[in-house]
């Protein structure tokens, strides 16, 4: 690894004083609250997670996508608070605030539920993961299945095993990720550097087939840039490593899973194409699908919300 020249003290605060100005600027600008806790595990792991909703009730875990990070659990904040559901919305590590582990895979992902759920002093809860997050769910079900009462896989990603052709950025991505990391890293640094700057519609239109405007609410572009943003800021290297890891065969026996997965998918999705969903979907035991007929990738984020929650709040 090249070695970097350490700041000086000023450089250093004036990095701060930005990334505080900025986050000050985001909080004027939100109508949800976010409640940010970091949790030690052994060594020097660190997990961060926020809390959306009503802080002292039922408790969903909410898995961001690749990229992603906690903040984009605020899409869930006002339904989850008039359906008393508390979101808990981790940093998987090496995104936002939570640290790199080394060694990190999706078969360790019960251990950061885990790490949560004990902070809060609950467990089980359900799962939802959107896109990039759904391995890390479906692989924490399958091991840590103490911990999950049911799970919710929103315009989740698909093993190469379910594909018949993977979309060309998400083959080009994971090559990077596996020959090329540091090219890789640099690439999603520069990325967030202009989303920084540029207007939510930077970040949206990656995630949507219909312009920005018409595809997502101003509130919700707002998030899905904050999320981004948010997500390279530790240096990139969690999206590296989940690239590398979920664009190969996953480490993960779908038999193992023996709770209840809903499964919801939009049928014009571009990041990920219905047709694998299905096949996913038909893969795992105690598994039923929701198609959205007009909905892109982000579109189904936003519009299974209400039933997704509804479902938790339920107990189903």
């Amino acid at each position: 690894m090249a070695s970097q020249t350490p700041r000086s003290p000023r450089e250093s605060q004036r990095g701060d004083d930005e990334r505080q100005k900025r986050d000050s600027q985001r909080s004027a600008g939100d109508t949800e609250s976010e409640s940010t806790a970091l949790v030690s595990l052994d060594g020097d792991r660190q997990v961060a997670y926020a809390t959306y909703g009503d802080p002292d009730c039922k408790p969903v875990v909410f898995l961001h996508g690749t990229p992603g990070s906690r903040r984009l659990g605020a899409v869930f904040d006002t339904a989850a608070r008039e359906r008393s559901i508390r979101v808990l919305a981790p940093d998987r590590p090496g995104y936002g605030r939570s640290t790199h582990w080394d060694e990190y895979s999706m078969r360790d992902t019960g251990a950061v539920v885990e790490a949560v759920l004990d902070d809060v002093g609950v467990a089980p809860a359900g799962l939802v993961a959107f896109s990039g997050g759904a391995p890390y769910a479906l692989a924490t079900t399958a091991t840590r299945p103490e911990l999950v009462t049911s799970v919710d896989i929103v315009a989740g990603a698909t093993p190469p095993a379910c594909s018949d052709a993977t979309p060309a950025t998400q083959r080009l991505l994971g090559a990077l990720a596996a020959n090329t990391p540091r090219i890789l890293r640099g690439l999603f640094r520069g990325q967030a550097w202009l989303a920084d700057r540029a207007s939510p519609s930077f970040v949206v239109s990656q995630y949507t087939t219909d312009t920005p405007a018409e595809a997502v609410s101003d509130h919700v572009a707002a998030v899905v840039k904050d999320d981004f943003v948010e997500a390279i800021a530790g240096g990139g290297r969690g999206v590296v490593s989940e690239f590398r890891e979920t664009t190969s065969a996953w480490d993960l026996s779908l038999d193992d899973i023996d709770r209840e997965v809903r499964v919801w998918h939009g049928e014009r999705d571009t990041n990920v194409p219905v047709d694998g969903a299905r096949r996913l979907n038909a893969k795992i035991p105690n598994a039923r699908m929701h198609v959205f007929d007009d909905a892109d990738h982000l579109q189904t984020l936003v519009r299974s919300i209400p039933a997704v929650l509804d479902a938790h709040e339920r107990g189903d």
